[in-house]
This record gives structure tokens, C-alpha cells and sequence, in this order.
């Protein structure tokens, strides 16, 4: 008997996915747990195998297309086995029929009063539509609608709008981006402060840990380094609000910023207490590889109890990081750079590295905050990993 297998929820909260390859195709056999189908969800992009061995009958949906969690992923049987999809699911593969206006009915203009027409345009173009017209200087009724019952369309507006307009669909990864760092915007009541390293002492210190090491040593092994021992007499910068409670987490689980073809993305470098400066920048180079291959698991992109963001990699000085949600704090670093400086009366020239702190108020007061970036400040400039 054929066996329906509906997507899974393949990560925390996941209720779509965009089908990104089918690896078996139609009629050809799959074993157990043999790799079925690779979908993108809104952190990565996930391979799902065949929970039974035989034939695929069906693929519930085309690549590119989008499939909702529950609905029938595929279809696998015995050879020779017949399998058609109900009612419901040939509705759900069938192209949905214009979409009528929630209020009253938009009426073709009179073929014989060709006077009214443009008043009859005008009308033919809802109120969001015609506000962006409005922002964008066009004139309505030089558009013919391209809409249902001759209906004005936002692309109508785009296109005809001063120079070509393409509208592109973001990705699943790039629209939860938008909708975490949306989120975190409108909940957490952000402060960001700005400090300066001497960055000497800890780039010496790079440079010996590199004649020592079989690998490269990104800056962030050395950043994560030095900020572990802060967040631990520090705890409000490495916790969460939770109703009225502050949850003060105990482990040191740091997101790293790291740049993507397809965004920002935050691997989440687990147990960075309990590694070496060494075995912080193996881990680190691991991650930021996946990233950038979209290989990370959900489980590697989950559970950030603090950010570290260097900035400086793509050409960055300050900024204003946002924190990501379910954490309190995030620091951004970037390029160090040589400035005049002031030694004993002395203008000298100093290799600088900027800091911007971002963190929750509701948890961080200004002077908490004025103290771990001093404290930071301190860590980096007396940096000694021996």
C-alpha cells in the first residue's frame, strides 16, 4: 500500500518550506532513509530522507514551488502501483482564480460612455494602490489594468513608474531575516554605545598564536576569547527577558555573525566556555564554511546566548548592531585602523579597534552598560592567551 509521507516540521517553529531539488525522480526506486528531496527553510537548506523503501509515486509539489507543514510531501509505494492524489490535493496544485475585492464588485467601464472612462479609472484601483501611485507621481488614468475586471495593480503602478521596475521574491532565508530582525526591532528596546581598543597587544598576540597553530586564527576566536570571562561577572549580557523574569543563562552558546551569499547568517558556536583560543577558531571556521555552503543543521543555527559580529571583515568601523531576539546583547568589531592617540602629553599614533555594544534596556541600565565596555575595553588591550 502506498504510503503518503507529509512534510515534517525539519526545524523550531517551521511552517514552510520552498522545494529546492528533488533527488529521486518519479518511478524511480528510494531506500530507506536514502536522501528524497532537499527543501530550503527559513535558516538552511535541508535534505529530507525516505522514511520507507520502494518506488516514489508522487511529488507533492514542484522545485521552487512552496509546501506547507502537513501537507502530502510524497508519495512511495511498490513498483507497478498505482496512485492518484484526491480532490483536495489537486485543488491545492491548481492555480488559484483571481481574487475578487473584499468589498462590493469593480464593473468593466461602459463600452458606449467612453467620456466616464476616466473617472471610472480612477476608481478601478484600490486605496493601497493608489496611495503608491501617489508617492511614485502616476497618473492613473494613463494605466489600463491589467487586474480582474480591468483592475489597477500595484505592478501596473511599478511599471509604469519612472524607469523599469522588476519585483523579486525573497528568499525563504532572506523573508526570515526580515521577520526576526523586524521582530527584534519593534520588541527590545535597543541602546548602542561606541568604545576604541588599542588593538596592538592583541593582534601580537594573533600573530604568535599563528606560529603555533596548523590552521588559520580568525579574529573572533581571539574576540569570543575575551568576552567569555566578561559575560560570566557580567550575566544581564548574556540573558533573556521572559515575561517579568530575567533568564540568566548559565552557558556560553555565542552567535557569530557571519556573511552569506544569501544574508547574514548566525551559526551558534555551543560550549565556547570550554574551548581553547585554538580549538574556538576550528570551530568557528567549521561553522562559517556551512554557513556559506548552506549545510548548517537547525540545531547549529538555534540557542545564541550573545553575538559577536566583526564587521571589520567586509570593511566596517562602527555601527549599530541589532540584537538578535531571545538574547540581551550583541557587539559588533570593526577594522582596526591607525589614529592619533594621546601618550603622556604625546600625540602618537595608535592602532584602534572599533566597538559598538548593542543591549535590551529592559535588562541593561546606561552605566551597566558604560562598565562592560570598559571591561571589554580592558580585556583587549591586556590581551594574553598563554
Amino acid at each position: 500500500m502506498a504510503y503518503e509521507f507529509v512534510l515534517p516540521d525539519v526545524g523550531e517553529g517551521l511552517t514552510e518550506v520552498v522545494i529546492e531539488e528533488w533527488l529521486v525522480a518519479v518511478g524511480a526506486e528510494i531506500g530507506l532513509d536514502a536522501p528524497l528531496v532537499q527543501v530550503e527553510t527559513d535558516k538552511a537548506v535541508v535534505d529530507i530522507p525516505s522514511p520507507v523503501a520502494g518506488v516514489l509515486l508522487y511529488q507533492g509539489a514542484a522545485e521552487g514551488d512552496t509546501l506547507s507543514v502537513g501537507e502530502v510531501l510524497a508519495v512511495v509505494g511498490a513498483a507497478g502501483e498505482a496512485w492518484e492524489p484526491t480532490s483536495d490535493q489537486e485543488e491545492e496544485s491548481v492555480e488559484a482564480a483571481p481574487v475578487a475585492p473584499i468589498v462590493g464588485t469593480l464593473p468593466d467601464a461602459p463600452a458606449a460612455a467612453p467620456a466616464a472612462a476616466p473617472a471610472a479609472q480612477s476608481t478601478r484601483a484600490l486605496p493601497a494602490v493608489r496611495k503608491l501611485a501617489a508617492e511614485m507621481g502616476v497618473d492613473l488614468e494613463t494605466i489600463s489594468g491589467t487586474g480582474p475586471a480591468g483592475r489597477i495593480t500595484r505592478d501596473d503602478v511599478l511599471s509604469a513608474g519612472a524607469g523599469p521596475v522588476e519585483r523579486l521574491p525573497m528568499s525563504s532565508i532572506r523573508r526570515a531575516i526580515a521577520e526576526r530582525l523586524s521582530r527584534s526591532w519593534r520588541e527590545i528596546p535597543h541602546v548602542t554605545i561606541y568604545g576604541s581598543a588599542r588593538a596592538e597587544k592583541m593582534l601580537g598576540e594573533r600573530r604568535r598564536l599563528l606560529e603555533e597553530a596548523e590552521g588559520p586564527m580568525p579574529i573572533e576566536a581571539l574576540l569570543v576569547a575575551l568576552v567569555i570571562p566578561l559575560l560570566q561577572s557580567h550575566p544581564e549580557f548574556n540573558a533573556a527577558v521572559s515575561g517579568t523574569d530575567m533568564l540568566a543563562r548559565r552557558h556560553y552558546d555565542i552567535g557569530i555573525a557571519t556573511d552569506t551569499p544569501e544574508g547574514l547568517m548566525l551559526p551558534v558556536l555551543k560550549g565556547a566556555d570550554n574551548l581553547t583560543v585554538h580549538q574556538l577558531a576550528d570551530a568557528i571556521i567549521r561553522l562559517a564554511k556551512s554557513a556559506r555552503s548552506r549545510k548548517l543543521t537547525p540545531d547549529q543555527l538555534q540557542g545564541a546566548t550573545f553575538t559577536v559580529s566583526n564587521i571589520g571583515a567586509v570593511g566596517g568601523g562602527y555601527g549599530t548592531p541589532i540584537i538578535p531576539y531571545g538574547t540581551s546583547a550583541i557587539v559588533s568589531f570593526g577594522r582596526a585602523a591607525a589614529q592619533p592617540v594621546i601618550e603622556d602629553d604625546v600625540v602618537t599614533s595608535g592602532l584602534m579597534l572599533p566597538i559598538s555594544l548593542s543591549y535590551d534596556h529592559r535588562l541593561i541600565d546606561g552605566a551597566l552598560g558604560r562598565t562592560f565596555m570598559a571591561a571589554l575595553v580592558d580585556a583587549i588591550e591586556s590581551a594574553d592567551y598563554s
